[in-house]
């Protein structure tokens, strides 16, 4: 071999290589690429529903057949070849995948840049024993998705990618397997559907099928009218409670080397991943109705991810020990100031409900009477801190005090005492530049 071959013959062994490592989606996945074509006529029958019964009324039984008979194979032909010209590789640095049967669509993942990896299987995908999986990555808007794998390969690859986002070696990513979880909380079934039936919402929806009935029954004595109003009403009402059931069963946390896991679902299962160090804001919601059982929910900010729920509901003890393992080490402020009395002009009655706390680690805010929201903010997220006062504020020497985090989000400690709120900021300022100096590193199984 020539000394112009050797780079030429590695490079093509390069090309093989890169060949041999990407793979297919699951057999399966025609199958549900097949629906594309009929959804598209699907969508314009819907779209123009009289031109569509129209050219139903001319077609004759042989057309029709004809036609089915000739988009039914194209349909599965689009599936199979949209599945064949799909494929994926994991290389040293990057996932890849290769999409697209017209128009080529390559992705390209960089590995370190990966915060999440969630697998998700709906109801069908769970019956054919597959799942899909999302990878969240830092600054996408959407997620990339692998739709189908099989359940094993999927939660295989899962590894796989947070092994090598944390920093494995590739030839023993694949032999570090899925990190083990310890168990912090499950959802009773019971505990979550009386949640559903106080909150206000609900009432709201079940009064507004009652209200505007019974309103257009003394107006108009027409039951068809009555009827037509009531049936919509209450089946939204009902439909927001059982999606909420269904979205919420079975919740659990777990908390990993990789970050808090989140497994939930009743018919279409999910296993999400809070990334770690990444959380921007952390909302403690205490609903009207709640408050008797000691019951919370807590919420979530996260850069550049879709979560947004930690915990649909739980007793506050155990919420905010959850919060703790988030926000590594935090703790819960219990002691919040209110603003001076004087605020009440500004804002009456609801004021009362408007209390901050800075603590060493959080700058934690809270406001709603009926319905409160305790909003913790760690101080190494804090992107920006600002001061705006009204006139009026002016006036009654109050000020307001906002914190800007990476997740695009604000909060805002309310009518504040001007010289507090000027003190609030500058120490704000600084706490946030100590607090970015000394955060631990976002990264994978950090701790692991």
């Amino acid at each position: 071999m020539s000394a112009a071959d050797g780079p030429a013959g590695a490079q093509d062994g390069g090309r093989a290589e890169e060949r041999a490592a990407e793979r297919r989606l699951h057999p399966v996945t025609p199958f549900r690429r097949a629906w594309a074509p009929i959804a598209v006529l699907a969508g314009w029958a819907v779209h123009d529903p009289n031109g569509t019964q129209e050219q139903l009324t001319r077609l004759t039984t042989t057309a029709l057949l004809l036609g089915l008979a000739v988009l039914v194979p194209l349909a599965g032909l689009y599936g199979f070849l949209s599945w064949w010209f799909t494929r994926y590789a994991v290389t040293d640095t990057e996932l890849r995948i290769r999409t697209g049967l017209l128009f080529r669509r390559t992705a390209h993942i960089r590995l370190e840049r990966i915060q999440a990896v969630d697998v998700s299987r709906p109801l069908l995908a769970r019956v054919a024993g597959v799942a899909k999986l999302r990878i969240d990555v830092v600054g996408a808007d959407a997620k990339d998705e692998l739709a189908f794998l099989g359940e094993q390969e999927a939660r295989a690859l899962r590894a796989e990618l947070l092994a090598r986002a944390a920093g494995f070696a590739p030839e023993t990513a694949r032999e570090v397997g899925e990190a083990p979880a310890r168990e912090l909380l499950r959802v009773p079934p019971r505990a979550l559907a009386l949640s559903l039936v106080l909150t206000g919402a609900t009432w709201g929806s079940l009064c507004g099928a009652v209200v505007v009935p019974t309103v257009l029954w003394l107006a108009t004595h027409n039951l068809w009218t009555v009827l037509a109003s009531a049936l919509p009403l209450l089946g939204a009402a009902g439909a927001s409670s059982a999606g909420r059931f269904a979205g919420e069963f079975d919740w659990t946390v777990s908390e990993s080397p990789d970050g808090l896991r989140i497994d939930h679902g009743l018919l279409d299962r999910t296993h999400e991943t809070v990334p770690p160090g990444r959380v921007q804001t952390v909302r403690i919601v205490e609903p009207l109705l709640w408050r008797r059982l000691g019951w919370v929910r807590v919420e979530l900010d996260v850069a550049g991810s879709a979560n947004s729920v930690l915990v649909p509901v739980a007793p506050r003890p155990v919420a905010e020990s959850v919060v703790t393992r988030v926000l590594h080490g935090v703790t819960v402020p219990q002691e919040l100031s209110r603003p001076a009395r004087r605020a009440r002009w500004c804002l009456p009655v609801w004021w009362r409900g408007h209390r901050l706390a800075v603590t060493g680690t959080v700058f934690a805010t809270r406001h709603g009477l009926l319905r409160r929201r305790l909003s913790l903010v760690p101080h190494a997220k804090v992107q920006s801190v600002r001061l705006s006062q009204g006139p009026w504020q002016r006036l009654w020497r109050l000020a307001d005090v906002h914190v800007d985090t990476g997740a695009d989000k604000t909060v805002t400690a309310r009518l504040r005492d001007a010289q507090e709120a000027a003190r609030l900021l500058h120490a704000q300022a600084e706490r946030s530049r100590t607090g970015r100096r000394d955060a631990r590193p976002d990264r994978w199984m950090a701790s692991g």
